[in-house]
């Protein structure tokens, strides 16, 4: 499992999916939600802008990414 690190609060969906270079733009987060299996803490993800929290669990099709707050 592989560990993002984010600043804040949390981090929406279509954010992170742009930091781990899945899509380019915003834009294209509609066509990679239904082209792809998106599952947070083990349930499906649909929303755009779901935010994504310190201890999440995100998986995305096979591969799993923990996400964990700013430990400076």
């Amino acid at each position: 499992m592989k560990k993002i690190e984010i600043f804040g609060e949390y981090i929406q969906l279509d954010q992170i999916l742009k930091k781990l270079d899945f899509i380019s733009s915003g834009g294209e987060t509609g066509m990679f939600l239904q082209s792809h299996s998106i599952l947070l803490n083990g349930q499906k993800v649909s929303e755009k802008r779901k935010k994504i929290r310190p201890g999440d669990i995100l998986q995305i099709d096979e591969e799993s990414y923990q996400i964990v707050g700013d430990c400076s």
